[in-house]
């Protein structure tokens, strides 16, 4: 076969200039993400070519599908090859020295006197991360290339964390990955990147050619600038438009002479996926045969292995040859493998399953006799082999090794793959399920492992006592991961039965239970299975079990803004030296979180958060991680953090979608925000999917949060019967469940609606139920909406005075929160109540600081109202004087008020209701869509839309965090 010329970069122009760009600008981080063959290594590679000048270094790490649970790997695979970058030894930092143990390449380029390994696990690990960081800031410019990162284990994904929160200053990190093969989706270092002050940041999706993109590659790839455009149009049908695919077709279909068929009708004969493995075979027809064993041994290897271990797989020495016809290269470091996964998977299935097996018995035989054994290689050839003793040995042995490492995905995955097998005898299921369901509970993926469980529990082989646990965990799996808290819930009442010879997991089972967070139940019964729960585990000697109680404990005490649950923290075994006991640590102050978030302590919930997520990630446990990220959306809609939270909200919601319940913060975020700037419809829509309807696994704290928005909307739309309705369902299930320090949102909006409706009698009855249900309780968010709720009866009353009082506390406690929206509205309340006694100016003052926080957050609707209050007050008053006018717009430069109309025009909203918005007269409308239709240079409201810009969620591989599942693990 003719050979070809190097596959030209086609259709990636802009791609290319945006990677080259990020590349030359460090610190920098670009994610690649695209399919499988879609040329993501080749933009890389590219992009390095078109910068090299001998001024950076760079450095390749690859992450393998089949990959020992060794973590950081792919990134001391790169370091190996930085010697050449580095200053002499002496003006290394001296933390560098820690590296020593993993990077013998280097001992003579790192300090000599390593400093002795730490105690604590957590400061070594810390410590070795400084001195990555400390090795790649020496090394000035630098680009590191991770490829392949959605087989990264947990370590490296937390080690390339540490170096994006602030990178080396001349540092470019380059990851690429596959966006659906993430374990987390959306997340390729495991929780959201924020880009920190200072450092560039590109994503950089790659997608299919299209036809014209298909001709224009298979022209570069021919020498020749064109190629018929039925030829391109059905090459692109049966490629899909993968530039790898393309390049392995055109190649098999040339002839002697390099020429490619005419006829188009030559690709119907094949069908993807028989397309490639025809372009292959085609390749291997002229090998000699002790090249195709070469070959072959090669793709039964799986991974890039060196010339001894093909050798000895394919029992021939053809790799010489295999090289020169381009079937295999070189990886480097004196590994051969394919260039493509598809090309090896390709030849795989070209070789007879008698050969196949006999291969993988041989790979088996080469791979023990290493130190240490590569136990995932193992347990995959014994499998492919047929071997199934062999495949469960090796299988256990890597699933206990990766989660002694903390790797528990590959744990998992492991497992899995055992029990997934028909040929595991009945008496080897037992075990293996308790194994996958233990370490399940602390990682993130459920799916397959949910219905394994399911499958088991649902035969009568298994004993009461593994039974029992296994249906445990799997109501742990259901109310936390998959977000299905009833279901969960029904499972852990379920289990309890099969569990009295066991006290200790009985008494986790009755703890999980006590969460009064979830469920119909009233408080009464979550405390009395809470202590039930401690008499059980006096009977427990399981460090494990017992941490796992006082975490729901010290929970639930919070949940209910207890006095003392501060102190209760305390006791928390946050040093405790078993990795397992930390992990319910770390989902204790996950949860602990939540909580503190719920009653208005938002600096302790920070604490909470980082505590969580330092715990976490130093014992491997990734869900208390994935929930502090959800949850962070809730927690800076109340503290104010407002800029970019639409667009993380909505990428949330589209990570949530198999799981609905798991998104409830991020909706009832979306939901408030629409409200502020007066999109009722986006409003109802989001904030109805908050958890409000859904009475038995709805979070009750957002849930009950939702009701109040949703009272405020209908009372914002003059839809006083439905705000009552809402109001009336809201306040029964607070009262239903008795715990009344999550009603700050709902009670002050159901006494304004009662209060509107005359029903001054009812509103008066539910303060006081409202304050006995907070006495002596430490939430702070509850008194302050207490304080707004009173305010509101006094002011009804005519009591104005008492009505400003009130306020004012409320609004000095919001803004000690802090909570700036809360402050806001608290300010206009007052301003109300003083202007009602004569106060005009300070209740212009007070307008005046709520239309400024308002202006700060993007709450347009609010802010225009308080403009509208300010110029009914008078235009002379006020912290300003005269109301601020914005900057009045030059040229083609909208003003900020012409913002506000244009994007309500592009959402679709009539004159009528842009005035009904913005407080304006239809008539200052008509003129400003006038205005904003001239400096567009547009003539209808419907070719706005495309011209103001749009955040778009979906190019970005993630959102910052989404929210929460019920954390009751």
């Amino acid at each position: 076969m003719t050979s070809l010329a190097s596959p030209a970069l086609v259709g990636r122009d802009a791609q290319l200039r945006s990677l080259i760009g990020t590349v030359t600008s460090p610190p920098a981080i670009a994610q690649v993400q695209g399919e499988a063959g879609i040329g993501k290594t080749s933009l890389v590679r590219a992009a390095i070519e078109h910068t090299r000048d001998g001024e950076r270094t760079v450095l390749l790490g690859h992450c393998r599908q089949i990959r020992e649970p060794f973590p950081y790997g792919p990134v001391f695979d790169a370091l190996r090859h930085i010697a050449a970058a580095l200053p002499a030894r002496d003006r290394l930092n001296p933390v560098t020295g820690a590296l020593r143990g993993y990077l013998p390449e280097l001992s003579g380029h790192l300090p000599p006197d390593p400093p002795p390994p730490l105690d604590d696990p957590r400061a070594e690990r810390h410590r070795l991360f400084r001195a990555v960081h400390a090795l790649l800031a020496a090394a000035g410019a630098v680009v590191l290339v991770v490829e392949d990162l959605h087989w990264a284990d947990d370590g490296t994904r937390d080690l390339l964390r540490f170096l994006t929160d602030q990178p080396p200053e001349g540092l470019t990190l380059v990851v690429t990955f596959r966006r659906e093969d993430l374990p987390v989706p959306g997340l390729p270092f495991g929780h959201a990147y924020r880009r920190p002050p200072g450092v560039r940041s590109e994503v950089i999706s790659l997608t299919p050619l299209d036809v014209e993109g298909v001709g224009s590659l298979t022209g570069a790839l021919l020498g020749r600038p064109a190629l018929a455009a039925g030829f391109a149009a059905k090459l692109h049908e049966r490629t899909a438009g993968v530039p790898f695919v393309i390049e392995e077709v055109v190649r098999s279909l040339l002839d002697d002479e390099g020429r490619l068929p005419e006829e188009p009708e030559v690709l119907d004969r094949m069908a993807v996926p028989l397309l490639l493995r025809e372009a292959m075979a085609e390749q291997l027809t002229g090998l000699s045969p002790g090249a195709l064993r070469t070959v072959r041994a090669a793709a039964v290897l799986g991974l890039p292995a060196d010339e001894p271990l093909i050798a000895s797989v394919s029992g021939a020495s053809g790799l010489s040859e295999a090289l020169k016809a381009g079937v295999l290269l070189e990886h480097g470091d004196g590994l051969y493998g394919f260039r493509h996964t598809l090309a090896q998977q390709a030849v795989y299935d070209t070789i007879p399953g008698p050969d196949r097996r006999l291969a993988h018995r041989r790979a088996m035989a080469a791979l023990v006799r290493l130190d240490p054994p590569p136990l995932v290689q193992l347990a995959h050839h014994a499998h492919r082999a047929g071997d199934f003793e062999s495949w469960q040995r090796h299988g256990g042995a890597a699933a206990d090794h990766a989660a002694a490492l903390g790797d528990i995905p590959l744990a998992v995955e492991l497992l899995e793959g055992l029990l997934a097998d028909p040929k595991l005898p009945r008496e080897a299921r037992g075990p293996l399920a308790l194994r996958l369901s233990r370490v399940a509970a602390i990682g993130l993926s459920h799916r397959r492992v949910v219905r394994i469980l399911r499958h088991l529990l649902s035969d009568d082989f298994l004993s009461r006592r593994v039974r029992g646990e296994a249906r445990l965990n799997l109501g742990v799996l259901l109310s936390n991961q998959a977000g299905a808290i009833a279901a969960g819930r029904q499972e852990i009442l379920a289990a309890l039965p099969d569990l009295d010879d066991n006290p200790g997991l009985a008494a986790r089972g009755l703890a999980l239970l006590a969460m009064p967070a979830w469920g119909g139940e009233p408080l009464s019964v979550h405390e009395e299975w809470m202590a039930s729960a401690e008499k059980l585990l006096a009977e427990c000697q399981d460090p494990e079990l017992t941490a796992a109680v006082l975490a729901n404990k010290v929970c639930l005490a919070m949940l209910v803004g207890a006095p003392d649950a501060f102190d209760q923290v305390a006791t928390l075994p946050v040093n405790d030296p078993s990795a397992a006991v930390r992990r319910q640590v770390a989902r204790g102050f996950s949860n602990l979180y939540d909580a503190a978030m719920a009653l208005g302590h938002y600096e302790a919930a920070e604490r909470f958060a980082g505590q969580s997520r330092r715990i976490a990630e130093e014992t491997g446990a990734l869900y208390p991680v994935f929930l502090v990220e959800m949850s962070s959306i809730r927690l800076d809609l109340l503290t104010g953090r407002w800029n970019g939270l639409r667009e993380r909200a909505l990428a949330a919601v589209e990570m949530a979608f198999e799981a609905p319940l798991l998104a409830v913060e991020a909706r009832l975020a979306l939901g408030v925000l629409a409200l502020a700037g007066g999109e009722w419809e986006e409003a109802g829509e989001q904030l109805e999917t908050a958890g409000v309807r859904d009475m038995d696994s709805g979070f009750l704290p957002v849930a009950a949060a939702g009701s109040g928005w949703l009272v405020e909307l209908h009372l914002t739309r003059g839809s006083l019967e439905s705000a009552l309705l809402e109001a009336e369902l809201g306040v029964r299930r607070l009262r239903r469940k008795g715990v009344w320090v999550w009603g700050d949102q709902l009670v002050p909006a159901a006494v304004t609606a009662l209060l509107r409706a005359g029903r001054q009698e009812e509103a008066a009855a539910l303060v006081a139920e409202f304050a006995a249900g907070i006495e002596g309780r430490n939430a702070p968010s509850a008194h302050a909406g207490l304080d707004m709720a009173r305010g509101a009866l006094a002011a009804d009353a005519g009591r104005f005075d008492e009505a400003a009082a009130c306020h004012a506390r409320a609004r000095g406690a919001y803004e000690a929160m802090p909570r700036p929206y809360g402050a806001a509205r608290a300010a206009e309340s007052e301003a109300g109540a003083r202007l009602a006694l004569g106060d005009r100016d300070r209740s212009a003052d007070l307008v005046a600081e709520a239309r400024e926080r308002y202006a700060a957050l993007g709450a347009t609707h609010d802010a225009a109202r308080c403009r509208r209050l300010l110029r009914e007050i008078g235009p002379d008053r006020g912290r300003a004087g005269a109301p601020r006018r914005g900057r009045k717009g030059e040229g083609g430069v909208l003003s900020p008020r012409e913002s506000e109309v244009a994007r309500l025009v592009a959402l679709g909203r009539t004159n009528r209701e842009i005035a009904e918005v913005l407080f304006l007269s239809p008539r200052t409308v008509d003129t400003h869509v006038a205005r904003v239709l001239h400096k567009l240079g547009v003539r209808t409201r419907a070719d706005v839309r495309p011209l103001l810009p749009e955040p778009r969620p979906d190019d970005r591989p993630g959102p910052h965090v989404p929210v929460r599942g019920s954390g009751v693990v």
